[in-house]
């Protein structure tokens, strides 16, 4: 599950528990889901939302032996597609958050669980541990549209490929050079004291934070558009 915290400005969003694996089944999506709507409902100007995790890994995609413990493959399926869907509502409420976010990856980021540190704006991750892992076509599973969308958002060219096409198990360092985190640290400690100095410098620009989620909607203008979440225009220029 999810715990938050509010320490002036800066949110801090916690996956819980010290040995698990932090998979995503439709009871922890809503947690988080929750946790983000208090954050946005609380934010003023000047907020900003750091999330970490306990354990060795950061995030180890759906909880599949949720979606199995059915009695027919109809009923898996319907599981697996629910859990699909919050995970879009997720990244949605993620990328609607009035707030600049960083992730501070400390383990482990497998499957669907890749997504939930590329739904924020920075992504820090530990240099001696944890990998980023997109395993669906190890699994035999096409990716959706909507999620080769956010990642053709989030990255491009080659580490695009590597990402989705070549099912590497890719670490810190290499992610770094490949532009899809922005940088790393050595130890858990490491890592999560750069995530909540990068996020608390960036409530220190005390941004308007409807501005900063409408200009991100712009960035990734095809991804939020097939999300339904496409920018508006706000403000009046000062002249």
């Amino acid at each position: 599950m999810c715990s938050l915290e509010k320490r002036g400005n800066l949110f801090i969003l916690t996956l819980t528990g010290k040995n698990v694996e932090h998979r995503l089944n439709p009871e922890v999506l809503s947690s988080i889901i929750s946790a983000l709507s208090r954050a946005k409902a609380e934010s003023t100007r000047g907020s900003a939302l750091v999330t970490v995790s306990h354990g060795k890994f950061f995030c180890n995609g759906f909880d599949l032996d949720w979606v199995n413990a059915t009695g027919s493959k109809q009923e898996a399926q319907q599981r697996f597609d629910y859990s699909l869907d919050c995970l879009t509502q997720l990244v949605q409420a993620f990328i609607s958050l009035p707030m600049p976010t960083v992730a501070a990856v400390n383990g482990h980021a497998a499957a669907a669980g890749v997504v939930i540190p590329l739904c924020h704006d920075y992504v820090v991750m530990r240099r001696d541990r944890g990998v980023l892992y997109v395993n669906d076509l190890e699994m035999g599973l096409k990716i959706p549209e909507l999620y080769m969308a956010f990642f053709r958002a989030k990255t491009s060219g080659w580490a695009l490929r590597d990402l989705v096409l070549r099912g590497l198990k890719i670490k810190g360092e290499e992610l770094l050079k490949m532009g899809i985190v922005d940088a790393v640290y050595d130890g858990e400690e490491g890592v999560i004291n750069a995530g909540m100095k990068m996020a608390d410098d960036l409530a220190r620009r005390k941004w308007d934070g409807e501005v900063y989620a409408e200009i991100r909607k712009g960035l990734y203008s095809e991804f939020c558009g097939m999300l339904g979440i496409a920018s508006k225009a706000i403000g009046t220029p000062k002249l």
